[in-house]
C-alpha cells in the first residue's frame, strides 16, 4: 500500500552516505577538515533554529580561504525572543535559502572530511536537529571540538584546570588572534580555523592521537 512504502530520502543524503563508506586519507596532511559555525535563533537545538551558517576548510596547515561558504536560512516561524533575528534576515533577503536546500549545501560541502567546531556538541546538534526534522539520520563525520583540543594541549598542573570551559573570545585572545567579523558565522568560522592550527601545531608531537583518530 502506499502509506507504507518508505520515504524517499534526498539525493543529497544518498551521495553522503556513499561517501562516508569510502576510504578516507590516513595522514594528517592529507585530511581536509571543515571549520564550521552557525549563528541560531537561541541555544536549544530541539526548539531553535540556525539562522546562518558558515564554514571554510583547512588543508595541508593552510586555511583554503578561496573555498568557504556562508548563507543565511529562512524563518517560518518567530517568538519574542527572536524577533531581532527577523530584522536581521529581513536585511539578508539576497543569500537566504530554506532549511532543506541550506541542508543541501550544508552536507556537500561537509561530505566526508572531518568537522571541527567550537562548542562542536552544539553545531552538530543543530544540524543533525535539522536533518532529524526532513527524515534523515545524524553526521556521521568526526568531529573536533577546538575547546577540547585546548585543554587537552595544557600542561598537567594542579595549577591548570583542565576542566574550564573556555569561550571563543577567550581562546582568541589566548592565541592573538584577531576577532575581525566576530559574531558572523564565517567569522567566528575563519577564528576558529586559526584557533585550531595553532591548537594541532602545538599538539602534534604531545598527543599525535588527538588528531589522527
Amino acid at each position: 500500500m502506499w502509506w507504507n512504502k518508505p520515504k524517499q530520502l534526498p539525493e543529497f543524503w544518498v551521495r553522503y552516505l556513499a561517501l562516508m563508506e569510502a576510504p578516507r586519507p590516513k595522514t594528517l596532511e592529507e585530511k581536509t577538515f571543515v571549520v564550521l559555525d552557525t549563528e541560531t535563533t537561541g541555544f536549544h537545538p530541539k526548539k531553535d533554529r540556525m539562522i546562518s551558517f558558515g564554514a571554510i576548510k583547512v588543508r595541508n596547515n593552510s586555511i583554503i580561504l578561496a573555498d568557504s561558504i556562508e548563507f543565511y536560512i529562512a524563518q517560518d516561524h518567530y517568538d519574542a525572543e527572536s524577533a531581532p533575528i527577523h530584522g536581521i534576515l529581513q536585511s539578508e533577503t539576497k543569500n537566504q535559502l530554506n532549511e532543506l536546500d541550506a541542508l543541501e549545501k550544508i552536507i556537500d560541502y561537509i561530505a566526508n572530511h572531518y568537522i571541527v567546531a567550537h562548542h562542536a556538541g552544539f553545531d552538530v546538534g543543530m544540524i543533525n536537529q535539522a536533518l532529524k526534522r526532513h527524515g534523515m539520520s545524524r553526521l556521521k563525520n568526526k568531529v573536533f571540538d577546538t575547546g577540547y583540543l585546548h585543554r587537552k594541549s595544557l600542561i598537567h598542573s594542579p595549577l591548570v584546570d583542565v576542566n574550564k570551559t573556555y569561550s571563543l573570545d577567550e581562546l582568541a585572545d589566548k592565541y592573538d588572534i584577531p576577532k575581525k567579523d566576530r559574531h558572523t558565522a564565517l567569522g567566528d568560522a575563519y577564528i576558529t580555523a586559526l584557533l585550531f592550527l595553532k591548537i594541532s601545531n602545538h599538539i602534534k608531537d604531545k598527543d599525535k592521537h588527538l588528531l589522527y583518530r
